[in-house]
């Protein structure tokens, strides 16, 4: 999964996009990952992040790319100074960058990633079960519009 930072835009089939800014690629259908959203949304005062649904055509391709199941997106995927981040290590990542209290999550980073992981990989695969999901892709707001990519 390790590539050089903004490989994507040198594979033919990732359609060109704004990565001046972090950008959330996430499971549009699943309403937990659609509620991490949400969550983000209200806590990035700043509005550092842009949001992508893995079920947009370019979200298919970024996970193609770094080489992710393009059905199941068992991963929401950071793709931060054009390096892509998945499973905890995005999620920690992402709250880090909105300051505290969000960013004392940086702590569990002492773990390593084969001890966060496998529960992020436990979550991930129940999402449904914990939370549901959506027919379609979750909706932004008029306000909300212009921090996704469409």
């Amino acid at each position: 999964m390790r590539r050089e930072a903004y490989s994507y835009r040198n594979d033919a089939s990732v359609p060109a996009f704004a990565d001046d800014k972090p950008v959330i690629v996430f499971d549009g259908e699943c309403i937990f990952c659609s509620g991490w959203v949400r969550f983000l949304l209200r806590h990035d005062r700043r509005a550092q992040y842009r949001y992508l649904t893995a079920q947009s055509p370019l979200g298919q391709a970024l996970y193609r790319h770094y080489g992710l199941d393009t059905f199941h997106f068992e991963s929401n995927m950071l793709i931060e100074d054009g390096i892509a981040r998945i499973k905890s290590d995005g999620s920690i990542r992402t709250l880090a960058r909105l300051g505290l209290p969000w960013s004392l999550a940086n702590i569990c980073r002492i773990l390593p990633a084969a001890l966060r992981d496998p529960l992020y990989d436990l979550v991930a695969r129940n999402r449904y079960r914990i939370a549901g999901r959506r027919q379609s892709c979750m909706v932004p707001t008029p306000e909300e519009r212009g921090r996704f990519i469409a």
